[in-house]
């Protein structure tokens, strides 16, 4: 009986010489596949790299199955991730979703190399929790919860189009219910001043181009909207194909492009408060201030500050403000610094636990502080009740305060039944 395929999967294969002792190959880590190897030309110290490959060779090489009614050790886990990835991911019309997605299940794709029928819960708690074999990185509780949730979602798509005939169980870790981080008025001030100093800077010298006021913009959005941050930088100026608009005329956001399908991340229309609709419909009718102008190469050149989305650079829509935030986080002062080993050299590296989607946190926050009521701010924030009841009540001057004032207040004194009739006054 011949033996089970082990799937592909890496192998170290260790330093090979000729009989007149030169060197014939070496020491690598390869891909096996059906009984072939392939060079990554990953050294020992390189096991990221050369799982990152492996992954790369099994979405590209691996042609999915879709056959029906398959049993579970018959299917390989690589069939059901790449049919969920064509079927599923690259139909989204988000390009960041369908990259941090694509990132995601080539994670699975390295760990997870076997049959359906492999999967149990201790596979899944070592994926999170380790023990970290041949020098793999574990993922943090919450990025492997979510690349576990990856899985379970691309298993139930091939059950639902009867490609196997059964599901095992993933286990997730627990969620962690983090503290909902929020700016303070100050703090929401000194970002938004530190995004609109910001500039560009050459061998330590500072020029006088502005690098952060698509920042400052996308700021203001995102704190008095409360609109999550992919919304923000894909939100133009009139009706566009794919994407939200702001109507400047009516002073609407239409966070949900209308060809978009309704998901668990609520998008719903709201309204742009007076002050950020003035400031909106100013940055449409003025021209971008560029110092390139005498060399002509400026892709800004004849264009407003939101000449076709709200949160423009160079002339286009922003597809990420992580990076440009995390440096007005620094300058503000938002975050401290911790020392990590950076290429083999201990540096102090500025972290903080503040993000773009804190300023979905502070708006709903600003909300509850200001005495909103919850229906009227979980609409105007896109999100249910139940949510906003959860993580921001406590902040509503009114979190409960009848319970509150009760608790201090003496106790009524009871009442006796009396044996006494009492008939009606005499005529």
């Amino acid at each position: 009986m011949p033996r089970p395929s082990k799937g592909i999967r890496l192998v170290w294969r260790s330093e090979s010489r000729k009989a007149d002792g030169s060197l014939r190959s070496k020491a690598a880590w390869y891909i096996e596949d059906a009984g072939r190897r392939h060079p990554t030309g990953c050294g020992k110290s390189e096991l990221v790299e050369a799982q990152r490959r492996l992954a790369e060779y099994i979405n590209e090489q691996h042609q999915p199955t879709r056959q029906r009614n398959r049993d579970p050790d018959q299917v390989k886990i690589a069939d059901v991730v790449n049919v969920y990835a064509e079927d599923v991911v690259a139909l989204n019309p988000s390009q960041s979703y369908r990259k941090e997605t694509a990132a995601r299940l080539l994670a699975i794709l390295t760990f997870f190399t076997g049959t359906v029928a492999d999967i149990s819960g201790a596979l899944c708690r070592e994926y999170v929790n380790g023990p970290a074999k041949n020098g793999r990185i574990l993922p943090t509780p919450a990025m492997g919860r979510r690349q576990l949730e990856d899985l379970r979602a691309a298993i139930n798509h091939y059950h639902a189009e009867k490609y196997i005939t059964a599901v095992p169980k993933i286990v997730l870790p627990a969620r962690s219910e983090k503290a909902k981080r929020a700016l303070t008025r100050s703090e929401a001030a000194t970002l938004l001043w530190a995004a609109w100093q910001m500039r560009q800077t050459w061998k330590g010298q500072e020029s006088d181009r502005r690098t952060g006021r698509h920042l400052a913009r996308f700021i203001l959005t995102g704190l008095y909207t409360g609109t999550r941050s992919a919304a923000i930088c894909g939100a133009a100026t009139r009706p566009t194909t794919g994407r939200g608009f702001v109507d400047l005329e009516r002073g609407v956001f239409y966070r949900r492009a209308a060809d978009m399908v309704e998901t668990r991340k609520r998008q719903p229309p709201v309204r742009v408060p007076d002050r950020l609709l003035a400031h909106m419909r100013r940055w449409a009718r003025t021209p971008v201030d560029i110092k390139t102008k005498r060399r002509g190469k400026s892709r800004t050149i004849g264009r407003m500050i939101a000449h076709d989305f709200i949160v423009e650079w160079e002339g286009g829509p922003v597809r990420s403000v992580r990076k440009a935030f995390k440096t007005a986080c620094e300058i503000a002062g938002l975050g401290w610094y911790e020392p990590r080993i950076v290429k083999g050299v201990e540096t102090q590296v500025f972290v903080t636990d503040v993000t773009p989607h804190t300023l979905r946190h502070t708006a709903a926050t600003w909300l509850m502080q200001n005495g909103v009521e919850l229906s009227k701010a979980a609409d105007f924030c896109g999100m249910t009740e139940a949510v906003l009841r959860k993580h921001y009540y406590h902040h509503h001057p009114d979190f409960q305060a009848d319970a509150a004032a009760a608790i201090t207040a003496k106790a009524p004194a009871p009442r006796r039944k009396s044996t006494v009739v009492r008939f009606g006054a005499p005529t």
